[in-house]
């Protein structure tokens, strides 16, 4: 009797509240159809599978860690929270025309009068970091996804320890998956220094914590008010290639900036140490004195209300372009919409080049990125695979003034399921010296041609093919 009610309770209400959901919620018409699919030819298990992976936990699960409170769990669309501007777009748009992107997607203004410098490596990003912390008067604030806690990582310990004897406000954020990527634990290293430190989400079984996938990757360095650096370097001794003693070096870039665009840094860190810790900390207005010519723009990307926002950006990048888009990351798994936007850009005669490493530290996305570029090089898009050290840059390169950079990769886990922050920059003399740094690693580059995927044996594609099915995962 018990078992034919839940039988019944199952068939007339749980598979059907299933269908309801998928209808309403999935935003991918073929997701939904699988999952209506699955609830009704199995209203027992499918309901459960439903339950267990269809819906989608990550943007409430994030906006939760960053103080946000829901009343009805798991109903909702799988959005972020987007206001665009009702008011007519900056000055700025009339000199630069793809600043109006950025301006719809973020609904904040470019900032004027930022000094930003190109920094190669951690070469010349840790010597730079290491010297302003030791200038700093108010407050270091250092968010990374790694900071190993030897070699360089030590030697900036040793100088955030000067800042605070100098009673400079002193805080290191650190992602609690990425602090077990090194084997000597920076928490033990701080203790007795009077460094504030912090972890972003550290998995534990008490109480039960296990965000695997929402993780923070972003990398700030926040000096006083008028200086910060971002970019895609962690910390850590791999980002040293010109040594000898690193066996695999990662080519990356960082860059300092010094304006007033850095307050808007600064508001990044202080976001992800509410998130890590519940204290608020009071980012003042900082100096709006010119320090230099580039105009910059922060865009906060994640799973929680800015979810969506930097995908919406690289579309419209993309439609705008008039010559060339240049683009380096270390994992290529476009969506579908942006493999589209590229391949329209192709056509109507941009040139498009996607410079990706030979080799990756993670093979199994080298492989699911194999799988399906031939759709990109059957209408023109230029790619090349650039041969070791490995090319860990991450750069959005659009005609001769715009330059995207930043902690964000080009796939879903990126785009859909970390913290991540790029910055916009305006500025022709930066972007020049940008696109020589992608043309000096484009020389040393294999061009990918159709022919060469073509050529695969049928074991090596149905590789590629296995993993490129798990992109959103990897």
């Amino acid at each position: 009797m018990l078992g034919g009610l839940i039988v019944l309770f199952f068939h007339f209400i749980v598979a059907p509240f299933a269908v309801v959901h998928a209808l309403l919620f999935k935003r991918d018409h073929r997701a939904a159809l699988g999952w209506v699919s699955v609830s009704v030819l199995f209203p027992i298990a499918g309901p459960v599978l439903y339950f267990f992976f269809g819906v989608n936990r990550i943007r409430h699960s994030a906006r939760e860690v960053t103080g946000w409170k829901s009343k009805l769990p798991y109903f909702g669309y799988e959005r972020g929270d987007i206001f665009l501007p009702q008011v007519p777009p900056p000055l700025e748009v009339n000199t630069y025309p793809l600043a109006h992107v950025g301006w719809r997607t973020t609904a904040t203004p470019l900032i004027a009068g930022n000094a930003v410098s190109f920094l190669k490596n951690g070469d010349a990003f840790y010597p730079r970091l290491i010297e302003a912390i030791k200038s700093a008067r108010v407050r270091v604030w250092i968010s990374s996804y790694i900071f190993s806690g030897d070699g360089i990582g030590m030697e900036i310990v040793a100088a955030l320890t000067n800042a605070v004897e100098r009673n400079v406000d002193t805080r290191v954020l650190v992602d609690g998956v990425g602090a077990w990527y090194s084997l000597h634990s920076l928490r033990r290293s701080l203790k007795g220094t009077g460094i504030r430190y912090a972890e972003f989400l550290p998995p534990r079984l008490l109480p039960p914590s296990l965000h695997i996938n929402l993780r923070n990757h972003r990398k700030i360095a926040i000096i006083d008010i008028e200086y910060a650096f971002f970019g895609g370097l962690n910390i850590d001794n791999r980002h040293f290639v010109t040594s000898p003693r690193i066996d695999n070096p990662h080519e990356d870039v960082h860059f300092e900036l010094y304006g007033p665009a850095a307050i808007s840094l600064a508001k990044v860190f202080s976001h992800d140490w509410y998130a890590a810790t519940r204290e608020m900390l009071v980012v003042a207005a900082g100096n709006r004195e010119k320090r230099g010519n580039s105009f910059a723009r922060v865009i906060e990307d994640g799973p929680d209300e800015g979810l969506d926002r930097l995908a919406m950006t690289l579309l419209g990048l993309v439609g705008g372009a008039c010559r060339r888009i240049r683009i380096m990351t270390p994992y290529f798994l476009p969506h579908r919409e942006l493999v589209g936007a590229l391949q329209g850009a192709a056509v109507r005669g941009v040139v498009v080049e996607v410079l990706l490493p030979q080799q990756s530290n993670l093979r199994y996305v080298d492989w699911a990125t194999q799988h399906s570029l031939w759709e990109l090089l059957q209408w023109g898009v230029h790619i090349s695979l650039k041969p070791l050290p490995f090319a860990h840059s991450k750069l959005f390169i659009v005609d001769d003034d715009y330059v995207l950079a930043g902690s964000s990769n080009l796939d879903p886990r990126s785009l859909r399921l970390n913290f991540e922050m790029d910055v916009e920059l305006f500025d022709t003399k930066l972007a020049e010296i940008v696109n020589d740094y992608f043309d000096d690693a484009w020389k040393d580059a294999r061009v990918l041609r159709l022919e060469d995927l073509d050529q695969r044996s049928v074991l090596t594609r149905l590789r590629d093919g296995f993993f490129w099915l798990f992109s959103a995962y990897l």
